[in-house]
């Protein structure tokens, strides 16, 4: 019987807050242990913590991005608590988040599972994101006495809005497109770094299978991936292992584990708790979070055009493919860089995508660089692109210009660098049949070959009067006056 994959996903985001979210303590990342954790990310006795109102619009923002841009899945009322269990790394013996009345509930991500023809879209549901304090880090590697563990409290009190998605992908594919989608939404509207490696961006996945028609199966929980490949295969092996257990006779224990990336295997951490487990209450120390319409309008004014409603503006207004604009639209540098690039060509959408996404998405990959640290920018690419379309350059000579621009030269200006060496296409047609003449009085062996109906016998002949003009001639009129000439 067919085997269904049912998976979950709840993401930690930490927000892009200067201090923490009950504290004036730093969140700057990479400061030495203990030095960023306030009496008030440790709960000594006598201190209160005070709500950081960016973090509140970070969760508006955040709302609204799921949401469509309506606003009715926004609380108006939500209540913190406290969320009772025992860590070396909590040093308070809990932690403040939000239970019964989240910031946030409901609203949706859209996701694209597939490649080229094959792309398929589907709506993953959201149930709700809420905001909470992060707990501190335990040290096992790389101190001073070995076989000790250490504690550093600097993450203590980090802003979180953890997202918890519905239980409707089916597949480890589905589940890394919604957390890059996420990601995506995120980063975008500016509330998260989305720097995994820092833990700015963590999942963990709830993954259980069934027999098709049955009950859901017993889940387990997936922590701390902050890695897209390294969640796919931790899914996939998670999914064979509790098909494994099923089909040996067993039964899936409820528990939480962890992915080792180097045996590529999941593995026990602790039984799962529910949330009775973890004895929530309303925290006595802060009010509840009141958000008015003031306040989300004020947020709604300084929202970005979201990635979706851009990707359909490409298509619609300039005519780019599905696949061009989702490309265009992974990042808000990327798009800021097309904009720049089409608004300097002259309005030429799709030579400015596919420089985009060909040649200097090329170029960046073989540097191993970022597209903000890209030493061409949108401005300069769009002038490169506007010689490629008025005939300036063929799309050979702009490769080689695009070379000298990565370069530096000229500053990184496309007509300094055509002029200073040379660089003009021929478009000349007089210049052009000089050229295919003297080829093909050298060449009567290829002209005999191609009158004869060997058509391929035109490239040698196209090639050899590149060469002749030293890749100068416009390439179009070179096979035109070419085939004219030969048919004569």
């Amino acid at each position: 019987m067919t085997w269904e994959i049912v998976i979950g996903i709840e993401t930690h985001v930490q927000l892009a807050t200067r201090s923490k979210i009950f504290s004036n303590a730093s969140t700057a990342f990479g400061a030495p242990p203990n030095t960023q954790a306030s009496v008030v990310d440790i709960a000594l006795p006598g201190t209160l913590p005070v709500m950081n109102a960016q973090a509140v619009e970070c969760a508006i923002k955040f709302g609204l991005a799921v949401n469509g841009g309506q606003t009715h899945n926004i609380a108006r009322r939500s209540v913190f608590a406290r969320k009772n269990y025992f860590y070396p790394d909590l040093p308070k013996g809990y932690q403040i988040s939000q239970f019964e009345l989240p910031v946030v509930t409901g609203g949706f991500i859209d996701i694209q599972v597939g490649d080229g023809d094959k792309v398929s879209s589907k709506r993953i549901n959201l149930t709700r994101a809420h905001l909470e304090e992060d707990a501190g880090k335990s040290l096992h590697e790389g101190l001073e006495t070995p076989g000790v563990s250490g504690i550093d409290l600097n993450r203590a009190g980090t802003p979180l809005l953890e997202v918890v998605s519905e239980p409707e992908m089916r597949s480890a594919a589905d589940a890394v497109a919604y957390a890059k989608a996420l990601h995506g939404i995120v980063t975008w509207i500016g509330i998260c770094d989305g720097n995994m490696q820092e833990g700015s961006f963590r999942c963990d996945a709830n993954v259980s299978v069934r027999r098709v028609g049955e009950p859901l199966g017993t889940r387990c929980e997936i922590k701390n991936l902050n890695s897209f490949r390294f969640m796919e295969r931790a899914i996939n092996y998670e999914v064979r292992r509790q098909i494994e257990v099923i089909e040996d006779g067993g039964k899936v224990i409820q528990q939480t584990r962890l992915y080792d990336a180097d045996r590529d295997e999941t593995r026990a951490m602790r039984s799962k708790e529910d949330a009775m487990d973890y004895r929530y209450f309303p925290d006595p120390d802060l009010l509840p979070l009141a958000i008015d319409e003031t306040r989300i309008s004020d947020v709604q004014v300084t929202m970005p055009e979201l990635p979706s409603a851009m990707e359909s503006r490409m298509q619609r207004d300039f005519g780019l493919s599905v696949y061009d604009a989702q490309l265009l639209t992974q990042s808000r540098s990327t798009a800021a860089y097309f904009f720049a690039a089409f608004d300097s060509s002259g309005e030429q959408a799709k030579l400015c995508a596919n420089w985009i996404n060909g040649e200097l998405a090329s170029q960046l990959n073989r540097d191993a660089i970022d597209l903000v640290d890209s030493p061409v920018n949108g401005l300069q690419l769009g002038r490169l692109v506007k010689r490629i379309a008025d005939g300036t350059l063929s799309s050979k000579m702009a490769k080689d210009v695009f070379g000298y621009m990565w370069a530096g030269e000229h500053g990184g200006d496309a007509d300094a660098i055509i002029e200073a060496r040379g660089l003009k296409q021929v478009s000349d047609a007089g210049a052009i049949e000089k050229i295919i003449d003297e080829v093909l009085a050298k060449n009567e062996k290829s002209v005999a070959e191609f009158k004869s109906g060997k058509d391929k016998a035109i490239q040698s002949l196209i090639g050899q009067v590149m060469k002749a003009s030293q890749g100068k001639a416009n390439p179009g009129q070179v096979n035109d006056l070419l085939r004219k000439k030969l048919a004569d």
